[in-house]
């Protein structure tokens, strides 16, 4: 019998019982708790633990996730013909194997090689994730993929409370203990996956191109525009502390608010906004909302710069909830766009390209956000919100575009 209070409204959101549907969540929810685990602390471990310089754990990152941008749209493609639940069997594999080789690292030449095999595969495994939901989640995948997001935000949060723990204590087996625990969440993942029926894509029509999805120029230039506009999930999880602690008077408990802030308001919206947000026109018009939240949201940040301390927390929260509700609006266009836009026999490729110009953005962002918002201070984040608010100006036409373009 399922308990009362929180439970209970978890398990009404989740699909019914024995549902493909419930077991890709289920599988999604155990593999982000195992992530926000893992990533939370991986950089603390690599420094301090292994003894690895910051500088070169940044560069084995940087030259793992160019790396990491070729697999997106041959795994893809690869999904498409064998069936996606059987390539991210394998790249889940791939992952536990990398994480329990994490262990054992102690030189950057193996960091670097360890960290590339991973995120190959991760890449790899988000395309075929890709093709796999949008199967699964049958007449309405953006709907289902946008009730699934919400089980990602709070499994992360899980995994991010869990790491904050092992931080605390700050011993070698307690770093260890969370590698350990992302390795069993790929795990636990693949087991859950095995619920989920092979779903294998419609034959491919005559006169098609192999890659067809790097020839669709309305969804190439939307995958570009999309990538862009995520530097904004970087400016909260890597700009934001920096800013808060070096610009601004308010406390540095305040950080640990506004990524309470962040996680709830995607936790509580993502569904719902998401299932709002289904066809090619709702995609664009979302996009289009999306960077007017970020015009909002930019300048009350640089606000935080020149009110008391007092003030500055506060202030902060309300930006941030701003931010996060261009967040879900951003995402819930993704959804709609990235699983409208591509046919059905190539799903798994047009999967593996919006996610080849995500993880393009979030490689570039880090040296944008910084040179740009810590560079030029208050002026940075107007322009960081007048640049999301022209790409988001441009999802309608964009939209129209590509609905013009489809048989």
């Amino acid at each position: 019998m399922i308990g009362s209070g929180p439970v209970r409204r978890i398990s009404a959101v989740l699909p019914q019982e024995g549902s493909s549907q419930r077991a890709l969540i289920l599988s999604s929810f155990v593999n982000r708790v195992g992530n926000g685990l893992f990533n939370t602390a991986a950089v603390l471990y690599f420094t301090l633990v292994v003894h690895l310089p910051a500088t070169q754990v940044g560069a084995g990152l940087t030259i793992a996730g160019l790396v990491g941008l070729l697999a997106g749209v041959p795994a893809g493609h690869l999904a498409d013909r064998h069936g996606p639940r059987s390539v991210m069997l394998a790249t889940l594999g791939v992952q536990t194997a990398t994480m329990i080789a994490f262990v054992f690292v102690h030189t950057w030449a193996l960091f670097t090689l360890v960290a590339t095999l991973d995120l190959l595969a991760a890449s790899a495994n988000n395309a075929a994730r890709g093709a796999l939901i949008a199967r699964v989640g049958g007449e309405r995948p953006a709907a289902f993929r946008a009730r699934l997001r919400t089980f990602v935000n709070l499994g992360v949060v899980l995994g991010t409370l869990g790491a904050g723990v092992a931080v605390q204590i700050d011993t070698r087996a307690a770093y260890t203990a969370l590698i350990v625990g992302n390795a069993a969440s790929y795990l636990g993942c693949a087991l859950l996956l095995l619920r989920v029926p092979e779903h294998r894509a419609p034959p491919v029509p005559a006169k098609r191109r192999r890659l067809e999805a790097l020839a669709d120029r309305p969804f190439v230039v939307f995958a570009a525009l999309d990538g862009a506009m995520g530097l904004q999930y970087q400016a909260v999880s890597l700009l934001l502390p920096i800013w808060i602690s070096v610009h601004t008077h308010a406390p540095r408990w305040t950080v640990a608010a506004v990524y309470a802030v962040n996680s709830g308001v995607c936790v509580l919206f993502q569904t719902r906004i998401g299932s709002a947000v289904e066809t090619t026109s709702q995609g664009g018009r979302a996009f289009r909302r999306a960077g007017l939240f970020f015009l909002v949201s930019c300048p009350l940040v640089a606000l935080t710069a020149d009110v008391p301390a007092w003030v500055a927390p506060a202030l902060l929260i309300v930006a941030v909830a701003v931010h996060s509700l261009g967040e879900v609006w951003q995402s819930s266009a993704g959804f709609s766009l990235g699983f409208g836009l591509a046919p059905d026999h190539a799903q798994g490729q047009y999967q593996g390209l919006l996610g080849l110009g995500f993880d393009t953005g979030q490689a570039l962002a880090p040296v944008i956000l910084t040179s740009v918002c810590l560079g030029l201070g208050q002026a940075g984040w107007l322009l960081l919100g007048a640049f999301l608010a022209a790409l988001g100006l441009a999802g309608p036409p964009v939209a129209t575009w590509a609905e013009r373009t489809r048989p």
